[in-house]
């Protein structure tokens, strides 16, 4: 079992900024290989039946993945061998489509790449929070969001040079590159954070007794992936249903690019929203990471969910393309406030012992949420049209972020660690 970190070193610039580049890198190779990909299976004679179940495999293995990569996180001394492996069978599989010639073959491609991404997920962001001290721990994962939401800006646009020049299969060859670099860097760069024993660590009387019940339970042999999980704090339990609620209402970008065509924006300018959303995404994930650290994670969550509802709103009602262009560059500030900010605020949740499989349930709840919430969205659009599915998302988000905002007062008699702030 992992000691719990030392709170800052000379490591920690170091660790921050190593994960921060192999999270540029890794994004920028799996963005350049998955916005081909359709017209890739497309040249292979597969369709949307084909893709549908090639991702819809690939993001359920991830998801359970991530489930029980949390909870072995929290049982090995080094985690550093997981996410470098992790990296490695990503990187190493995603050049494989340039010598694919049907599409299962790509659909084997796919699983091993998501699997690990979902088993490298957890643990790393573990590593990150023992890297820092708790008060830049926001910090920490926003910079290393900003760098990831970097990636997706460079990868389709490094797809976008190459493709004339070098076609489909030339892209997936160009990914190994960055790919590799990738490897390199969390192999040589990143290191396994500092250690210091329990009794110096600051008397929590909840993070005590969460480590305490851990200590004991590894000692009789009884532990187990259910009562790990069953040691998490209501605390946590309560800031997973919040945004469990909000995930069922978040489903795929995909819609808001159908919905942004169905209102006269082609198809050909499509790449261009993403690209907005991102640009914004990258320029305010450290920003707001940071301030996380400086005052409410909640409330900065929360707000991230407002800025979602106004987003669906608008995207509801349709009222021109410059409305919609306004809306998509909005809904990465929505990304930022959110993607890194709620992952410090699940760690800040728990106790040390238990932050991977915090971390590993979070991830996987979630995930099937957002799964449900395309199949809810699709449902809706086709029975009631296009604008009922934004307005039920919209107002999801709203219920979402008052319960984050309402959650101080459920929580005052609780101990510092159990805080959200």
């Amino acid at each position: 079992m992992p000691e719990p970190p030392s709170g800052t070193s000379q490591e920690t610039p170091r660790n921050v900024f190593a994960f921060g580049a192999t999270s540029f890198l890794n994004d920028t190779a799996s963005e350049m290989a998955y916005w081909v990909l359709p017209a890739f299976l497309a040249s292979l004679g597969a369709g949307p039946a084909q893709l549908g179940i090639i991702e819809g495999i690939a993001e359920s293995v991830a998801s359970f993945a991530k489930l029980f990569s949390g909870y072995f996180a929290d049982r090995v001394a080094h985690r550093k061998p997981i996410v470098v492996a992790g990296y490695v069978v990503a990187n190493a599989v995603k050049p494989l489509l340039a010598i694919a010639t049907s599409w299962w073959q790509v659909l084997f491609i796919r699983f091993a790449d998501r699997f690990a991404k979902g088993v490298r997920g957890a643990p790393r962001d573990v590593m990150v929070a023992e890297s820092v001290d708790k008060s830049q721990i926001g910090s920490a994962y926003g910079l290393i969001q900003a760098m990831d939401s970097a990636g997706a800006i460079a990868g389709p646009l490094a797809a976008l040079l190459l493709l004339p020049h070098f076609g489909l299969r030339g892209i997936f060859w160009a990914a190994a590159v960055p790919g590799f670099l990738c490897i390199v860097i969390a192999a040589v760069y990143i290191r396994e954070p500092p250690r210091k024993s329990v009794s110096s660590q600051p008397q929590d009387s909840s993070a005590n007794i969460n480590a305490r019940d851990s200590s004991s339970l590894e000692s009789s042999g009884k532990t187990n992936v259910m009562s790990a999980f069953a040691r998490l704090p209501g605390s946590f339990y309560y800031v997973l249903f919040a945004v469990t609620l909000f995930s069922l209402g978040n489903s795929s970008d995909m819609f808001l690019v159908m919905r942004a065509q169905s209102i006269g924006i082609t198809a050909t300018h499509a790449p261009l929203l993403g690209l907005v959303f991102n640009i914004t995404y990258t320029l305010f994930s450290w920003p707001a990471g940071r301030y996380s650290d400086r005052f409410s994670r909640r409330s900065i969550a929360a707000a991230g969910y407002v800025v979602f509802a106004a987003v669906y709103f608008i995207f509801a009602l349709a009222p021109s393309p410059l409305a919609i262009w306004l809306s998509m560059a909005s809904y990465g500030l929505f990304y930022a406030l959110s993607a890194p900010v709620l992952k410090a605020l699940v760690v800040d949740t728990v106790a040390w012992s238990v932050r991977g499989s915090a971390l590993g349930v979070y991830f996987f709840v979630t995930s099937v949420a957002t799964l449900l919430a395309s199949i809810i969205t699709g449902e809706l659009w086709k029975h009631y049209g296009a604008p009922l599915p934004f307005y039920f998302s919209s107002a999801l988000a709203i219920i979402s972020a008052l319960l984050l905002l309402t959650s101080r007062g459920k929580q005052a008699g609780t101990a510092h660690n159990l805080m959200f702030c």
